[in-house]
């Protein structure tokens, strides 16, 4: 603690001791500021919200097993059909706004052609889930 002194040669000398108060006076300030403030922070409006219950819905995806076998003949989910059949059929399919998945299987000595024409006929049809399905060699 400093106290006055008559000494002018102690006089100038710095005074080593840290003035509390300012200290004291800001950190009572934010005290009354978060005093003010928290009560407003968890005001919340009382309701009282309607019970309900629900299940998700399971949604299965629609799938055309479509198959071509060693001679070119196409079949849609086991029913021999023509190409002309086909795009017809894939031209309805590609209207529904939910498309289905094409399973595509194809023997493996068909003439590459009808697969690329059936991808082809598929595409045109606006149906762009088409996948190839294949047999796992055996060991």
């Amino acid at each position: 603690m400093a106290f006055a002194s008559f000494d002018n040669k102690r006089a100038s000398a710095p005074v080593a001791e840290i003035n509390m108060v300012p200290l004291i006076d800001v950190m009572l300030v934010l005290l009354v500021i978060f005093i003010v403030t928290a009560p407003l922070l968890t005001h919340a409006v009382k309701l009282d919200l309607p019970k309900v219950s629900s299940t998700a819905q399971a949604v299965v995806p629609q799938k055309i097993e479509f198959a071509i076998d060693a001679q070119g003949q196409r079949f849609w989910n086991g029913e021999a059909i023509s190409r002309a059949d086909a795009i017809s059929r894939f031209a309805l399919e590609g209207a529904k706004p939910d498309q289905p998945e094409v399973h595509l299987r194809a023997d493996q000595d068909v003439a590459y052609r009808v697969v690329a024409e059936t991808l082809a006929d598929a595409s045109k049809a606006g149906l762009s889930k088409v996948g190839f399905v294949s047999q796992p060699e055996s060991r």
